[in-house]
């Protein structure tokens, strides 16, 4: 004979199990269905975004190009494609694919958040630049129209994203950049840099370990199928053509000058002192306005007092206060070394 308590705790058991199953909004079963859907529509829209880069830059969309954006076999991505044709966002052609209007607008849209959201972080937020393109992904495909249109009023409607790429309108207009990989610049010649291509991640951390950043003037000084050399901030930097090629630049007339040699607040020893010239546009968001915060403005005079057994932090006198800051924050600091009285 079956023990009526036993029944009952079974019972309520598998009542239990199937709510936790079937529970309408919560349960296992809407929720991988709500997950379906969210991983469909950023596949949509991640393909949508390929197609666009790829018209902006004269390029095809192809099977196998997209395949190997979104990194899914090619047998899903003509899956991808014929949904998106069937949706009236693309269009076939003789040699790939391209957007309609109604696909172009659409990933506009996706383009201006993202874009949005990395000059968030890069100036609110205390995030690594590494890390801006890849949280920005994140946030992109669940961030409504209104919430991107209060976050670009918040920040005063900004044109460029951190990586100097032009942020489209709301009315979905892009303007074309006239440039040229860093690559095609002659030797001799001044460019600034006006973007900076943040994909592939490892190349782009690189890129922004030289303290490269969209506003810097450069020059070539020498070119060769192994690297490219060239003046930036009066510093000397080597860069593998490959990496290179994801720095676009503009041409300057022989108006413009070199801006720097700088030195920087790291290079002070201890007892001596410098007049602050500026901040580097490098750095940005909280640790910038902790810099200003602490003094660190044009024309305030720091010397260096302290320094650590290794070296690193150094403390140093600022406006009367001594203040501890490790080499690459004293790095970011540019200064005018004042002469020891004699």
């Amino acid at each position: 004979m079956t023990d009526p308590l036993l029944a009952l705790i079974s019972a309520i058991g598998l009542v239990a199990l199937a709510c936790l199953i079937f529970w309408p909004s919560y349960g296992l079963i809407w929720q991988l269905r709500k997950l379906k859907r969210t991983n469909e529509k950023v596949l949509i829209e991640d393909a949508l975004k390929h197609l666009y880069h790829q018209e902006y830059k004269s390029l095809i969309a192809t099977l196998e190009s997209l395949s190997g954006a979104l990194s899914i076999t090619n047998d899903h991505a003509a899956k991808l494609l014929t949904k998106l044709e069937v949706l009236g966002l693309i269009t076939s052609q003789q040699n790939g694919f391209a957007l309609t209007a109604d696909g172009r607008s659409y990933a506009l849209r996706i383009i201006r958040v993202h874009r949005l959201w990395e000059r968030y972080f890069a100036d609110e937020t205390g995030l690594a630049a590494t890390e801006w393109h890849a949280e920005a992904e994140r946030r992109e495909h669940n961030t409504t129209l209104e919430e991107a249109e209060a976050l670009a009023v918040q920040m005063g409607n900004p044109l460029l994203d951190p990586h100097g790429d032009p942020i489209p309108t709301p009315g979905g207009e892009l303007p074309q950049q006239q440039d040229m990989p860093l690559t095609d610049l002659p030797a001799g010649e001044l460019g600034r840099i006006v973007h900076i291509e943040d994909e592939p991640a490892i190349i782009y951390a690189q890129l922004a370990a030289q303290g490269l950043h969209p506003g810097m003037i450069i020059r070539v000084q020498d070119k060769s199928a192994e690297r490219i050399q060239f003046i930036a901030n009066g510093e000397e930097v080597r860069l593998a053509p490959v990496a290179a090629a994801n720095v676009s630049v503009v041409t300057l007339s022989n108006g413009h000058e070199m801006i720097g040699p700088h030195e920087s607040l790291s290079s002070l020893a201890m007892g001596e002192s410098g007049v602050v010239l500026g901040i580097s546009k490098n750095c940005r968001g909280l640790q910038r306005r902790r810099l200003m915060d602490l003094g660190i403005v044009p024309g305030t005079t720091i010397s260096a007092e302290l320094s650590s057994a290794s070296g690193n932090p150094k403390a140093y006198n600022i406006r009367g206060a001594l203040i501890a800051l490790r080499q690459d924050q004293a790095n970011l600091v540019y200064i005018h070394r004042q002469e020891k009285a004699s």
